[in-house]
């Protein structure tokens, strides 16, 4: 059983920056590919990024490539999403999931889910 525990989120302006952290434990995170998801009030969940168990491969969302980065650490457990240049689009409640198989986009192949840290982009 893998927990995970957002942090960072907060209220920027636009063009502004945030870094989101996830912290992983109770399991072997190195075995779970790592994603980042977002839901906006009255919407869906999105995907946003996401990113292999080595790092060596990533998947952003259209229209956060080249504002958004997504990295991890081993080490540490952890894994980041470097968020720049946000707009009030951008403005949703940020989740991490792990999944204990390749890098994806969809939701229902994640197996574990964090509480959510929320990111409010003010114009």
């Amino acid at each position: 059983q893998v927990q995970l525990v957002e942090s960072g989120g907060g209220l920027v302006q636009a063009g502004g920056s945030l870094r989101l952290s996830c912290a992983a434990s109770g399991g072997t995170f190195r075995r779970y590919a790592m994603g980042w998801f977002r839901q906006a009030p009255g919407k869906e969940r999105e995907f946003v990024a996401a990113i292999s168990w080595s790092g060596g491969r990533t998947y952003y969302k259209d229209s956060v490539k080249g504002r958004f980065t997504i990295s991890r650490d081993n080490a540490k457990n952890a894994v980041y999403l470097q968020m720049n240049s946000l707009k009030p689009g951008d403005t949703a409640v940020y989740y991490c999931a792990a999944q204990e198989g390749t890098l994806s986009v969809r939701a229902a192949e994640y197996d574990y889910w964090g509480q959510g840290t929320q990111v409010t982009v003010s114009s």
